[in-house]
């Protein structure tokens, strides 16, 4: 998730570009580098860390004369953050040059065959490599743009959008998209292409969304379309409403709310990332081969949090397929626990989003002077927890800038899933893992699906605004559901609740119980479904009003419960994934119904990094 624009027009492009990414640098602040083409020289400028340090090395923007240009701020997934990463990124005889936000899935059989053809490679990313394809169709097609970028579109396999100059048309930006947005920006005598409207607001209101697979040639006020095969598109220009701060938030209210609606984003770029063409796991990105998982006997999960729950979750999974023990911590206790640590044939897995956690990161050291190997989960390249594992799952769910985590969490729990589903293979233990893989694939289907369904969850939150107190009941994975629905709706909306293992509360919670009160059953698993409808009958008759999210076809509460949320049919391992999501919106609505600060909740930060 990085922040692009592009321009072209009659004014000096470099103040231009650095006054859009700075509305953009929330999706991505690790790098940030613009290229303007001034004739047929083209200058380019970047810097590692935020925009101010890019923007002070060139003035502003004084020392990059040009009415043409790219701009980029990144979020680094491929390669750690530096200078020689950060975008523009170019072919060797700098005839094309690009900025890109997305994943390229194949670049490693993309890199290998250019390789053979004579290209060399700078970088750590995978835009280069997208890049020197480009620059090679753009060679033998005679150096022809649209014909180039419609054979790279059919060889780029994931989630893309490209914006390019070409050193030989210095008055033309061209665009590519698949997957991720592309916005194509008309003002007078001028036009513009960005990730996100917000940047180019104050400059137009007139946009065309670029449809999926189409591509966009932009030449002074000019701009034309093309689709996949190079054929002109026509379509109509819109006119943005929203004002300067919505639009940030791509028309949502909150940030809260639209990292909810990418979760399904996230779960599918995490998830991509670990397959091979062929659909099976691939970790060898991240050093873990097949052997060095035959040698795991014990498993650490260390974690705080949402993240901390994301391990209950995996604790459960890996443990079912994969046979491995695993003991979930809570990483500011088990560093100051006295543990019988086994080094050998241990794995610690840390999780954490920011990578910076300072429990995390203590825990994770700790781990490691015992001899234990150590696999950080994390969102953030480059970060301290990344640099000091000895194994890294990065998993790709872009800027978080919400407080409570949300896209995040999901992505963590993919990680998870990943990990447990090669570790049971690594074991002889799954044979045949395209059933799972293929139910992990149609999540993020799935989760959209759950979104359509918003407004019911909202009607439930503004009855319970002026509640005091909450349940959340569930078995298995549905408790550590349950313990994450709970945080949320603590964290953000203030309402006091309490997560319970359902069979645990006639051992002492079910006292607090009262009439009216809110209790949330979380009921995935089948094998549990008796068991917990057991538990919330018992609530049922003390009072409670009840609310359940299960899957279509358990009736066991039909006639009891006061409200029912469906989930799409799933494997029972992966049910986490969805249950979380009404449990999200839930803390969402009740945060907005009472009127706090749903992004910035007091009290917390978005990374703590002191004990």
């Amino acid at each position: 998730m990085c922040g692009i624009l592009g321009y072209t027009g009659n004014r000096q492009a470099a103040p231009i570009l650095l006054d859009g990414l700075a509305k953009l640098e929330y999706r991505g602040y690790d790098s940030a580098g613009l290229a303007v083409a001034d004739g047929e020289e083209v200058r380019i400028e970047k810097a590692k860390g935020r925009l101010s340090v890019l923007s002070e090395r060139i003035e502003g923007g004084k020392t990059l004369a040009g009415t043409c240009g790219i701009g980029h701020t990144r979020w680094a997934t491929h390669g750690e953050p530096s200078d020689t990463n950060a975008h523009p990124l170019w072919s060797d005889d700098k005839a094309v040059i690009a900025i890109h936000n997305g994943i390229i899935e194949n670049y490693r059989e993309l890199k290998e065959e250019l390789t053979g053809k004579g290209y060399s490679f700078y970088s750590q990313t995978d835009t280069e490599v997208a890049v020197k394809l480009i620059d090679l169709y753009y060679k033998e097609d005679n150096g022809n743009p649209l014909s180039a970028l419609t054979r790279a579109m059919r060889r780029i396999r994931g989630s893309y959008c490209f914006v390019i100059l070409f050193r030989d048309h210095p008055d033309e930006v061209w665009g590519v998209r698949k997957d991720n947005p592309l916005i194509a920006g008309q003002g007078k005598g001028e036009s513009f292409l960005t990730s996100d409207v917000s940047a180019i607001l104050q400059d137009t209101r007139q946009v065309y969304y670029l449809d999926n697979m189409q591509i966009a040639r932009l030449r002074g006020g000019e701009i034309r379309l093309f689709d996949q095969d190079g054929n002109p598109v026509t379509k109509e220009l819109s006119e943005v409403t929203w004002d300067a701060q919505a639009a940030e938030k791509g028309g949502f209210d909150h940030f809260m709310m639209k990292e909810i609606h990418e979760q399904a984003k996230a779960v599918r770029d995490t998830i991509h990332s670990a397959l091979r063409e062929d659909g099976t796991v691939d970790l060898s990105s991240m050093k873990l081969t097949d052997e060095a998982l035959r040698k795991v006997e014990q498993i650490y999960i260390i974690a705080c949090g949402s993240a901390y729950h994301a391990g209950v979750v995996g604790q459960y999974v890996i443990e079912d397929l994969a046979k491995v023990p695993v003991r979930v911590e809570l990483a500011s206790e088990f560093r100051y626990r006295t543990l019988p640590l086994k080094g050998e044939g241990g794995l610690a897995i840390v999780i954490s989003q920011s990578g910076e956690t300072a429990d995390t990161l203590a825990a994770m050291r700790l781990a490691r002077e015992h001899g234990l190997r150590t696999l950080a989960i994390v969102n953030v390249v480059g970060s301290s927890i990344a640099r000091e594992a000895d194994n890294v799952f990065y998993t790709l769910a872009g800027p978080e800038i919400a407080v409570a985590t949300t896209k995040a969490y999901s992505a963590q729990l993919a990680a998870c899933y990943l990990l447990a589903i090669q570790l049971a293979k690594a074991r002889g233990l799954l044979l045949d893992e395209s059933g799972l893989l293929a139910e992990l694939q149609a999540l993020p289907r799935k989760i959209d699906d759950i979104l359509d369904e918003k407004e019911r969850i909202r009607q439930v939150a503004e009855r319970f605004a002026q509640a005091n107190d909450a349940f959340f009941l569930g078995r298995n994975i549905d408790y550590a559901v349950a313990m994450e629905g709970s945080l949320k709706m603590k964290e953000i909306s203030y309402l006091h609740s309490e997560a319970c293992a359902a069979g645990e509360m006639k051992h002492g919670p079910i006292s607090l119980v009262e009439k009216g009160m809110l209790v949330v059953g979380i009921l995935t698993q089948e094998a549990l479904y008796k068991k917990t409808a057991s538990n919330m009958l018992e609530v049922k008759s003390r009072g409670a009003w009840l609310m359940q999210v299960t899957h279509r076809g358990n009736d066991l509460l039909k006639e009891d419960a006061d409200f029912t949320f469906y989930i799409p049919p799933t494997d029972p391992h992966f049910a986490a994934s969805l249950a979380v999501i009404p449990l999200q919106l839930l803390g969402y609505y009740l945060a907005v119904a009472r009127g706090v600060d749903v992004d910035k909740p007091r009290n917390l930060a978005k990374s703590v990094t002191v004990e």
